[in-house]
């Protein structure tokens, strides 16, 4: 007769120290776990539930200025900077991690339309109403930070004087050019006081330009005739142009994918293009029910964030049709300006009621040192979650977010007036021969026309 014995080394699960954890042995045989999916799924209700019940977005309000903030930039160079501009004309460096003024920029005479940095961070550039460029140098971060006052005020290095007010400023991502936008489009050089190049195609003023982070020497920009150009710096004259059916307020690119631009619109959608097929847009992400002021790409170029009249913050996928989150507070007025920490960790957001204020690109995550057993915890409540997203009662628990009073109201007025519209489509194309009611498609149904 054969005996088997189950047998197993003292030395397996004994702890070497009292502090040790006990060591569990699991058999994975599916045989023996028949109620598999029935915890898992209990366990990604429970993942949702706790993200729920950790989200807590807000981070901190950093005040100072006295008008609303029109503008902002990111140090390139430095983790913690951040740059913001008035409506006053009055300019700051923000530190994010203690949210106090590092030191100021004082020398507009009216509000502060753009602001970028150069790729080192040492040269800071802003332009406003008062028709003038401004260049200064950025202090040095060092270890002494915490003793540097925010009575610091910087003079600038260089001031050109131009015959327009200037709406919006960027600087190339390698090299020592930048763009600003007004009357026309104008390219400067650091160590010129004129602009060394300057396009112009119609009459109307450029109200935003952005670099592309790929080709230094592309650019897009949009107008008030509501279109959106691409210019390219080698080329005399504008690469390709289109006209849509409202203004665009601003434009980013895709820092990983730079041929795709995403365009905030004034209809309150944002647009995502392929740079080389302008007819028709990649995505329409919808959610805002006023128009978007102001957008900015994540580093990681998998989401980006976006400002708006409606008083919120919204964060979308790339390729989303909606938001997966929505920013909000009951003292935000209008938000004129976003931007994505070069960690992609925070949003700062800058609105009408004179504050910046700093959020969490994720609601529930947690801050500070994560010892690795609740990383992997964290990973695998993410990974639960993303297994079952797709049932009700988690895609539910996930989705929900509490809107304030008037963005619901008009989100429900906007379904209305959409339906309408879509039974108003169906009937006329009911009662007309078949073929002559042509219903175009949203991604092309905005775009009126390419320009050539």
């Amino acid at each position: 007769m054969k005996i088997k014995t189950l047998s197993r080394s003292v030395d397996e699960y004994t702890r070497e120290r009292s502090q040790d954890l006990q060591r569990v042995f699991h058999n994975f045989d599916p045989s023996l776990r028949p109620m598999e999916k029935a915890v898992e799924y209990q366990r990604a209700l429970t993942a949702a539930k706790l993200e729920k019940i950790f989200a807590r977005p807000f981070v901190g309000a950093m005040d100072g200025h006295r008008d609303g903030v029109s503008c902002m930039a990111k140090n390139p160079n430095y983790l913690k900077g951040i740059f913001s501009a008035s409506m006053d004309g009055d300019i700051r460096l923000w530190d994010i991690s203690s949210r106090r003024t590092v030191c100021q920029f004082p020398g507009h005479q009216g509000a502060v339309r753009g602001l970028t940095a150069s790729t080192d961070g040492n040269v800071l550039v802003s332009c406003g109403t008062d028709c003038t460029v401004r260049l200064w140098n950025v202090p040095r971060p060092t270890l002494e930070d915490s003793n540097i006052s925010s009575e610091n005020s910087i003079e600038p290095s260089a001031t050109y004087v131009w015959k327009n007010a200037f709406w919006a400023v960027d600087h190339q991502f390698e090299g020592d050019l930048f763009a600003t936008a007004g009357a026309q489009l104008d390219i400067w050089n650091h160590n010129r006081s004129q602009p060394v190049q300057s396009f112009q195609w119609g009459t109307d003023s450029v109200i935003s330009v952005r670099f592309n982070p790929g080709e230094p020497d592309i650019l897009a920009t949009s107008a008030s005739d509501r279109s959106i150009t691409i210019y390219d710096l080698r080329m005399s004259s504008a690469a390709r142009k289109i006209i849509m059916m409202t203004k665009t307020n601003s434009i980013a690119w895709n820092p990983m994918e730079p041929m795709n631009l995403t365009a905030a619109n004034e209809d309150g959608s944002c647009y995502s293009f392929d740079g080389r097929k302008l007819d028709e847009a990649k995505c329409v992400h919808k959610d805002h029910v006023s128009a978007v002021m102001d957008i900015d790409f994540s580093p990681t170029g998998r989401e980006f964030v976006t400002g708006s009249y409606d008083r919120s913050v919204r964060i979308f996928p790339y390729n989303g049709g909606h938001s997966r989150e929505i920013y909000h507070t009951k003292r935000m007025q209008r938000v004129f300006c976003v931007k994505y920490s070069c960690d992609a960790t925070y949003v700062i957001s800058g609105s009408d009621d004179t504050n910046l204020r700093l959020w969490k690109a994720k609601a529930s995550e947690q801050l500070g040192v994560i010892l690795p057993r609740e990383q992997k915890k964290h990973e695998y409540n993410e990974a639960v979650k993303n297994r079952y997203k797709h049932l009700p009662e988690v895609k539910r628990i996930v989705r929900h977010r509490h809107l304030p009073k008037p963005i619901y109201k008009a989100m429900a007025i906007i379904r209305t007036v959409n339906d309408s519209k879509r039974r108003k489509e169906a009937r006329r194309k009911a009662h007309s021969a078949p073929g002559t009611v042509v219903t175009k498609p949203l991604r092309k149904r905005k775009i009126i026309k390419e320009v050539e």
